[in-house]
């Protein structure tokens, strides 16, 4: 079935860094904006980052301005993944981390809202603490 999985979250101390992984199955990644989101307790889920389709729409990326010129997203098409590079991370990064396919568009909406046409994974814990 269409699905997606989410790895590479754990504990990490202040201004250390993770690699997230988001692998999808029986479904081709580059033919849809992927976006990560997160979502800590309390909180609402936002928009942390988004990756564009290469095949159908150029590609591009965009970051919520919390995490520019820390987190990098990127896909590997051979893997059929993409991946979130967090560096630098601050204990205000701390949230379970979800990965989404946006059913409904190929590009990436600079809002990174929320929709019903979002495929979602399951969520990996990414913890941020001295």
């Amino acid at each position: 079935q269409l699905q997606l999985v989410e790895s590479g979250g754990g504990l990490v101390q202040p201004g250390g860094s993770l690699r997230l992984s988001c692998a999808a199955s029986e479904f081709i990644l580059n033919y849809y904006a992927i976006v990560w989101f997160r979502q800590a307790p309390g909180k609402e889920r936002e928009g942390v980052s988004c990756i564009g389709s290469s095949a159908l729409s150029g590609g591009g990326t965009n970051y919520a301005d919390s995490v520019k010129g820390r987190f990098t997203i990127s896909i590997d098409n051979a893997k059929n993944t993409v991946y979130l590079q967090m560096n630098n991370l601050k204990p205000e990064d701390t949230a379970v981390y979800y990965c989404a396919a946006d059913r409904g568009s190929s590009r990436c909406n600079s809002m990174m809202v929320v929709t019903p046409a979002h495929l979602w994974g399951q969520g990996t814990q990414v913890t941020v603490s001295s």
